[in-house]
């Protein structure tokens, strides 16, 4: 994989400073047990890759070799990949993100998508297009089931429920990765970054100006910043870092 070689453009960019706790935004969920929650994670989960297959089999596979390019991940009409889990990053932007200029993949599928307006495929589908791109700080386990974390970008509270997560990270520990929420707890779109703040100086740097001076609030709406995100852990080794799991399905 060519990494990408360059000076760097020193800015700031300085992570907000967390003054005070915000409000815990969940309710009733809080009170099911964890077989519960789980169940109802499982369910969801499935349905949620049913759809991300849906949205990916409508995209073009010019539109993935863009993406990867912008990643370093391809090479004219070649996908030059040293694991084959870096796929997931160019799906996920070519899914979730789309210039100002065009629609993104998610948005096509949705006006043509036919589900009951209470069903949770309409639940699911309305949580992904809703999709916020976070930097999340472990702060505990929650009561119950998966992790208590703050969106560091937007100083807010998030219930993320992952198995994978849950198992693997240690509190104080630092991700970032695309949140979906259907309900009272969130879920991951599928990719994380393990992210350390050493990492914003590569990042900014992959930005324009315009947007990497900004406030990380208003940055973390801008499409090209999940992008720098990827790229900059991409370049730092992510994959040594990290595994996908494929936990099995829940009888």
């Amino acid at each position: 994989m060519q990494k990408i070689a360059g000076p760097i453009r020193r800015r700031s960019m300085a992570l907000p400073l967390v003054q005070q706790q915000p409000p815990l935004p969940w309710g009733p969920d809080t009170r099911s047990t964890r077989d519960e929650l789980l169940d109802r994670y499982f369910h969801l989960r499935e349905i949620s890759k049913r759809l991300h297959d849906d949205v990916l089999s409508s995209i073009s596979a010019e539109t993935f070799l863009n993406h990867a390019r912008r990643l370093g991940l391809a090479q004219g009409k070649t996908f030059v990949l040293d694991h084959e889990d870096e796929m997931y990053y160019v799906y996920d932007l070519a899914v979730y993100t789309a210039p100002a200029d065009r629609s993104r993949a998610i948005d096509r599928y949705a006006r043509s998508a036919r589900f009951e307006p209470q069903s949770d495929e309409r639940l699911m589908l309305d949580a992904m297009r809703a999709s916020q791109f976070a930097i999340l700080l472990i702060e505990q386990r929650h009561d119950s089931a998966g992790l208590i974390a703050t969106d560091i970008l937007r100083n807010s509270k998030v219930w993320l429920l992952d198995i994978g997560l849950e198992s693997s990270m240690d509190d104080g520990e630092l991700i970032a990765t695309r949140l979906i929420t259907p309900g009272s707890f969130s879920m991951t779109a599928g990719v994380n970054v393990p992210f350390e703040i050493e990492m914003l100086e590569a990042i900014c740097a992959l930005l324009p100006r315009s947007i990497g001076n900004g406030e990380l609030s208003r940055v973390a709406e801008d499409r090209r910043f999940a992008e720098a995100v990827y790229k900059a852990g991409l370049m730092d080794g992510v994959m040594d870092k990290m595994a996908y799991l494929d936990l099995p399905d829940r009888a």
